[in-house]
């Protein structure tokens, strides 16, 4: 069974904290088999969501169909202000897209979440904003989340972190969403038999 995982986040910056954090994750996702997909950056830059607009943007059905045949996602946000980027959120209010579909919102997927900020209070609020987030979409969040304090601890532009444990959490999360997801599929193919 192939899965997709996709992972959502970082900044307007190029290669911020929050990417390099996301780019461990899958990482983490890819060694237990599945296919990632990364949508972050200059991606994210999406109109305010609005759902009387009608017509959406390349880039924000780029965003919808992604999530739409994703099988677990990771969402990373920076933390601003105790809480999710307006960056990151935006884009997650444009799941609202899949709101009629057979599979909603993001029912049945799990995802892994992960939070970055100078300061472990920041990271931890931004961490619990993101989790309640996904369970207001219907997503399943993951046993594992991460708070990165990133005055304490360096993410190299190659996965290195100054922290090895910190990288380590950062990978289990992607397998954490890779194994719900190929518990859910199993679950389905039990299901149907």
């Amino acid at each position: 069974m192939s899965l997709t995982v996709v992972g959502i986040g970082g900044s307007i910056r190029s290669d911020s904290t929050s990417e390099r954090a996301l780019r461990i994750a899958l990482a983490g996702a890819e060694e237990a088999g599945a296919r990632t997909t990364v949508i972050t950056g200059a991606e994210l830059v999406l109109p305010f969501y609005d759902p009387a607009v009608p017509e959406r943007t390349r880039e924000a059905r780029h965003l919808v169909e992604t999530l739409r045949g994703a099988d677990g996602v990771v969402l990373v946000s920076p933390g601003y202000h105790g809480t999710v980027s307006g960056l990151v959120k935006n884009a997650l209010d444009y799941v609202e897209d899949l709101r009629s579909e057979a599979r909603p919102y993001l029912d049945g997927r799990a995802v892994g979440c992960v939070a970055t900020a100078q300061g472990w209070q920041a990271a931890v609020t931004t961490l619990t904003a993101l989790r309640s987030i996904v369970h207001a979409l219907r997503g399943w969040p993951t046993p594992l989340g991460v708070a990165l304090n990133s005055n304490e601890t360096r993410l190299g532009p190659a996965g290195a972190s100054s922290d090895e444990r910190v990288a380590d959490n950062l990978r289990t999360v992607g397998r954490q969403v890779v194994e719900f997801a190929l518990a859910q599929q199993g679950e389905k193919a039990h299901s149907a038999t």
